[in-house]
């Protein structure tokens, strides 16, 4: 299996490594992170193709990272000799039944005697010629001559690559799309090809054929075809028919298609088809290693049938690398958070494998919690229920006059059990998290020895009520406001409450008083602890 992709130059990819687990891998990150761009070079080098063509009839000037074209560019104004860029990506294998020992070299960036396979998109030098004339007048040239260009595959030994030459099978399931070949899904058809033994291939081949040469024997075409005979006039002197081709690129894997329920394949629900062709690339089994990209696993998918495929995941994966792109908390919890691998937008990768399985086990028990939310916000902000959460809130737009998601802070409404698993996650990325919480009247029972494993930890921010007998956010708000509290009282709608009566009405109504302060157009003053937990 892979352990290792590093990418040089490839769309937004300049200089990148990246290390595999051997079974699973979920990659998260925002949008245009470069997620998709990952599973199509990993693709990319098992098969030669790119949009399920070869590589060489789909080359273009935007393969290239833009950076590397504009420094070529740059440099080529005073410098003829100025050095083309050059598209690179390898993947590094484990090799622990020396299946791929054919594969071993030092033919790569690394240096590093591994089996590998790389391909690249470099200039060919039988075009010096021709590229000398090109770069005569640099004004005209506004990008890379990718005409000049050559793809080379080749394995870290040095030799050359066919699909056959790799013994890894990679199948690509992007669900966002739906791509089609003379009718039909290509997906489809290279799991279905994939699936098949080569003799029940070449039956299906034969059958094929026998079917296209019979069909001119049907006594209807050889009616229609004497018709046309009789009325062809002077247009030629030759028979003329109507058949079938029986060329090489009408073969069956190019008309044949799958039906269920008597429905070709392409006319069932889009869910559905994702499911069958993930299920399929997930059940097929060879004798090679199969490495299975999907990207959005998680599109057209209700959660009752995702949960169905994600158990077939977990449990159809021996002899199978899983390479999954997603933007779903749930996808992520119920396969292993641990096995998250995080890509920032500045190229950058954080992996989860050092996650306490206490941890680990709990968002698969319990998949629920929103952890991309976590993984993916600017700053965390940990709070015990909806009302701290709504006051929270409110007093960070009175302070920056934004609500806190607005400037990527994003506050977490979860018991206080669960702290210590967010915790270890944003311990993970090296994330500051805020915890806001309760003094529940015993500071030294319910703050610190509660806490007391973070009490080194600078990451972990504590902010609490310091008077032990302003147990909760309600007597703290109650307090900040004194000793006029009628504003406080007409927003919660009780202006003539005693300050007594107040105090009981929101302990006995929390959400509500806070939805209240949340939504009102006046303002209160807020508690010193809940500002400090705000301020950045």
């Amino acid at each position: 299996m892979i352990n290792k992709l590093k990418i040089n130059n490839y769309k937004s990819f300049q200089e990148f490594e990246l290390d595999l687990n051997s079974d699973l891998n979920i990659i998260i990150g925002d949008n245009e992170a470069g997620k998709s761009t990952l599973l199509e070079a990993i693709n990319l080098v098992l098969t030669g193709q790119l949009n399920n063509r070869l590589l060489q009839n789909e080359l273009s000037p935007y393969l290239f990272n833009i950076n590397s074209v504009r420094t070529y560019l740059q440099q080529l104004i005073t410098n003829a000799q100025a050095e083309l860029p050059r598209i690179s990506i390898e993947l590094y294998f484990n090799n622990p039944n020396n299946i791929y020992s054919e594969l071993k070299g030092t033919n790569n960036l690394l240096r590093i005697d591994t089996p590998g396979v790389s391909i690249s998109i470099e200039f060919d030098s039988t075009y010096h010629t021709e590229y000398e004339a090109y770069i005569q007048d640099v004004s005209t040239i506004k990008t890379l001559p990718i005409e000049y260009y050559k793809v080379v595959w080749r394995s870290f030994a040095g030799n050359s690559l066919t699909s056959r030459s790799i013994p890894a099978r990679s199948t690509l399931i992007d669900t966002s799309t739906s791509k089609y070949q003379n009718g039909t899904d290509i997906y489809l058809h290279k799991i279905l090809n994939d699936s098949l033994e080569p003799s029940q291939r070449t039956e299906l081949a034969v059958h094929y054929r026998k079917l296209k040469e019979t069909f001119s024997e049907n006594q209807s075409i050889a009616t229609i075809n004497e018709s046309l005979n009789e009325k062809k006039g002077n247009i030629t002197d030759k028979n003329l028919n109507v058949s079938v081709d029986i060329s090489s690129k009408t073969n069956w894997d190019k008309i044949i298609t799958a039906y269920l329920d008597e429905v070709p394949f392409d006319y069932i629900g889009k869910g559905e088809q994702n499911a069958i062709k993930m299920k399929l690339a997930l059940e097929s089994n060879t004798d090679l290693e199969a490495v299975v990209l999907i990207e959005e696993p998680e599109n057209h998918l209700s959660l009752s049938n995702l949960n169905k495929l994600l158990n077939i995941i977990k449990t159809k994966n021996e002899n199978k690398q899983l390479i999954i792109t997603t933007h779903s908390s749930f996808i992520l919890n119920k396969l292993d958070i641990g096995r998250m691998i995080l890509l920032s937008s500045e190229k950058e990768t954080t992996s989860f494998n050092d996650l306490e399985d206490e941890t680990r086990e709990f968002f698969m028990r319990l998949p629920g919690y929103d952890t991309l939310r976590i993984v993916l916000s600017r700053k965390v902000i940990l709070v015990e229920g909806p009302s701290e959460d709504l006051i929270v809130q409110r007093a960070y737009k009175d302070l920056y006059g934004k609500l806190p998601l607005e400037n990527g802070v994003d506050i977490f409404c979860i018991d206080g059990l669960s702290f210590k698993r967010f915790i270890e996650i944003s311990a993970n990325l090296q994330k500051e998290i805020t915890i806001i919480t309760d003094n529940d009247g015993d500071i030294e029972q319910n703050i610190h020895k509660k806490y007391e494993e973070y009490s080194s930890n600078d990451l972990v921010k504590l902010h609490y009520g310091l008077d032990e007998n302003l147990k909760t956010l309600e007597l703290n708000i109650v307090d900040a406001n004194k000793p006029n509290l009628s504003i406080l009282k007409e927003i919660l709608g009780h202006p003539d409450y005693t300050d007594d009566r107040l105090i009981t009405y929101m302990l006995n109504n929390k959400t509500r008083c806070a939805l209240k302060i949340f939504e009102s157009d006046k303002t209160i003053q807020m508690p010193r602890y809940i500002l400090n937990a705000i301020e950045e």
